[in-house]
């Protein structure tokens, strides 16, 4: 059996020819059991390189790893990119969004970025420098949270934050659906100059699960053209700047 460091290249090379691999293919390819295919696959999550899907793995920036609403969430991501200047110190959330955003800022030049998401770490460790925040690990969802992430960011000041969030409302505010992850991106907002939410259609004008702050000025919301017309209006009296992607 191939060394496990050997083996999990290895699978990554096969994830960037093909798209997709599966748990079954692989342990007939390398001689190794399932269970073992499984760890490799959950290892690799772990640090940003793939994401699980049943009976196997895409890569992490691929469309389908983006889960439902894809076009209008890389849409989004490439609007907030053009709001980003080469040179810009970023704050960057965990997320689906979070990653279209994260693929987005590829082209951009001497960015320097603070992430509690694996994923997007990942996406932008090779081409920026990056600081991944230390803390308690969530591995299903791919983000550190807790008290040292908190004094980790209490170091650092950016120009902006950027949050991929479970819903904005003018009257609600922005929620998340994690709790352990809410003061980590309260934090990001209060440490950077100006925050955006990108957010798809879906998230907007609906309230969720815990409350991270109000929507009100200096913030600025990306979303897409489907996004509640009404509620748009709601957040723009409170100061919010609307962006379209």
């Amino acid at each position: 059996m191939l060394k496990i460091d050997i083996r999990r290249r290895q699978i990554l090379e096969r994830l960037a020819r093909d798209g997709r691999v599966q748990v079954s293919q692989l342990s007939a390819a390398f001689d190794a059991t399932p269970a073992t295919i499984r760890n490799d696959l959950s290892a690799l999550e772990l640090e940003g390189r793939l994401v699980r899907v049943q009976g196997g793995a895409i890569p992490a920036a691929s469309p389908a790893a983006l889960g439902d609403h894809t076009s209008e969430k890389q849409s989004i991501g490439r609007a907030t990119a053009r709001l980003i200047q080469d040179g810009d110190r970023l704050f960057i959330n965990s997320g689906t969004t979070a990653q279209a955003v994260a693929a987005s800022l590829r082209g951009h030049r001497e960015l320097h970025i603070v992430t509690n998401a694996l994923a997007v770490a990942r996406l932008l460790g090779d081409t920026f420098h990056v600081l991944l925040l230390g803390g308690e690990l969530n591995a299903r969802d791919g983000f550190t949270h807790g008290e040292d992430a908190l004094m980790q960011l209490a170091r650092y000041q950016a120009d902006w934050a950027i949050l991929s969030v479970d819903s904005i409302s003018a009257s609600e505010g922005i929620t998340l659906c994690h709790s352990e992850e809410t003061a980590v991106s309260r934090r990001m907002l209060e440490r950077a100059g100006r925050g955006i939410i990108a957010a798809d259609h879906t998230k907007v004008g609906r309230a969720g699960f815990v409350r991270v702050c109000h929507a009100v000025a200096p913030l600025m919301l990306v979303t897409d053209s489907a996004a509640n017309r009404d509620a748009l209006r709601a957040l723009e009296g409170n100061g919010v700047e609307i962006h379209i992607g």
